[in-house]
């Protein structure tokens, strides 16, 4: 059973440990955190200063999901879209590589789902993901989010996924 808690600093280490890989830095976070690799130090200054890109401070939430052993096993962030307290988009959704596939990233986006809808109350909730990263893909799929529309990019084309309160509550 997992658990989740606002990012702390000495969480960026653990993070960082999960990207070594270039591939898995651009899908989890693209152009957004600079070049890779990536370091502790980076994502830190990221998360602490609350997305410094964002226009309201109070807009960007990052959150880590641990297990029974206090041992964090995953990462995402949530931020209001423009503003709108009702439209909520996750993002940088990251799980401990050694542990993919065997649900936790299904946990915690179940979690992040069920704060959104009953403790923020927003109506619907966003999230992207990569034409290939089918892991990540049928993990979104699995929590309920359903393809909206694919969005072209570089470097690889954008899945737009969401799921409202009311298929979520139905589902829940």
């Amino acid at each position: 059973m997992l658990h989740l808690r606002p990012y702390k600093s000495c969480d960026s280490i653990k993070i960082a440990e999960w990207i070594k890989e270039k591939d898995i830095f651009l899908k989890w976070g693209g152009d957004r955190f600079g070049e890779f690799p990536i370091s502790a130090e980076i994502i830190d200054d990221k998360y602490r200063l609350k997305n410094g890109d964002c226009p309201d401070p109070d807009n960007f939430f990052p959150w880590v999901a641990f297990d029974e052993e206090n041992v964090v096993v995953g990462q995402f962030c949530m931020r209001f879209i423009h503003g709108d307290k009702k439209l909520l988009r996750f993002g940088w959704v990251i799980v401990d590589n050694t542990i993919r596939a065997k649900g936790y990233g299904t946990e915690m986006l179940r979690l992040g789902l069920k704060y959104a809808f009953e403790i923020l109350g927003v109506d619907k909730v966003t999230i992207g993901v990569y034409e290939n990263n089918d892991l990540a893909h049928n993990c979104y799929k699995k929590v309920g989010f359903k393809d909206k529309e694919t969005v072209e990019k570089e470097p690889w084309n954008i899945i737009e996924m969401e799921i409202d309160k009311e298929k979520w509550t139905k589902q829940a």
